[in-house]
């Protein structure tokens, strides 16, 4: 049985989730993603202009005058979420926690899908694969794959980002859209997504505070690695402290981006502290113009 607050949890999720993508996302998302083929919808009759190579002989035969095959957009499609649920998720400088506004993040884009009558599917991860949901259609499979998501306890803190993308080619059998939510604070895992990007369209949702770009000028304080444990005292009174802290996140942050755009895969950059729903309309806008 679930707890009354991950229910509720729940429905406030959907409400909210339901409406941006009926006032917001519906065309937008249509437009980005649209189906890799084509499927036979009906026969009408031939109009001048028609390709002759869609004549159905055999409905033309049976008639007496020419009809043509009529083809439509295949829609139905796979999104898979892979979620990083790694401790360093845990921070949030504002209202929301990274982790949290990836939770929503992926329920907005868990109803964007199935309005379009495409499969969801889930992957949880830290520096283990801890949760797979296989891709389902409908309304009551969504709702799972959130519930999962905001019930879900993370039996380790680190991150292995590499290790989820590899599990993910051993489980994901045909060609899927891929959105990778992730603060992206790991080791090297270029080759993983590499390998990814070959056989899927990639997505990479990345998500950061500013309070982890800047440090305030407090003084000493004690810095911890989320997930590693490890500590460190620095002065924050020091201007060359504050500035060479600044620009080794501003340079990680640079670096992700070229990655990005040097394995040709659609990144938004998303600050945890505003509005998502203006980077991820973008996001969409610019693929759905790229088609």
């Amino acid at each position: 049985m679930l707890p009354k607050e991950i229910i509720d949890k729940v429905r406030r999720i959907e409400i909210r989730s339901r409406n941006m993508v009926t006032e917001l996302f519906a065309g937008e998302y249509h437009s980005a993603f649209k189906g890799s083929g084509m499927e036979f919808a009906e026969v009408r009759e031939y109009l001048r202009g028609d390709d002759v190579r869609t004549i159905d002989w055999n409905v033309t035969a049976r008639v007496g005058s020419p009809y043509v095959k009529v083809f439509e957009e295949e829609r139905e499609q796979t999104v898979m979420l892979i979620v990083d649920a790694s401790r360093s998720g845990s921070f949030g400088s504002a209202k929301q926690m990274k982790g949290e506004v990836g939770v929503e993040i992926s329920a907005l884009l868990a109803f964007a899908a199935i309005n379009s009558n495409d499969r969801v599917g889930l992957l949880i991860f830290t520096d283990v694969v801890e949760v797979f949901v296989p891709p389902e259609k409908g309304r009551k499979h969504v709702l799972r794959v959130i519930r999962e998501l905001l019930y879900f306890e993370p039996k380790s803190v680190r991150t292995d980002l590499s290790g989820a993308l590899d599990h993910l080619e051993t489980v994901l059998h045909r060609r899927s859209i891929v959105f990778l939510i992730s603060d992206f604070i790991d080791r090297e895992f270029s080759r993983a997504i590499q390998q990814v990007r070959r056989r899927h369209d990639l997505i990479a949702v990345s998500l950061s505070d500013p309070r982890e770009r800047e440090l305030p000028d407090v003084g000493l304080i004690n810095l911890e690695d989320a997930e590693t444990g490890e500590q460190i005292i620095i002065d924050t009174k020091v201007l060359d402290v504050r500035e060479a802290f600044m620009e080794m996140q501003r340079k990680a942050e640079e670096d992700l981006s070229k990655l990005f755009r040097r394995l040709d895969v659609d990144h938004v950059a998303i600050d945890v502290t505003k509005s998502y729903v203006e980077p991820l309309v973008g996001l969409f806008n610019a693929r759905a113009r790229r088609r």
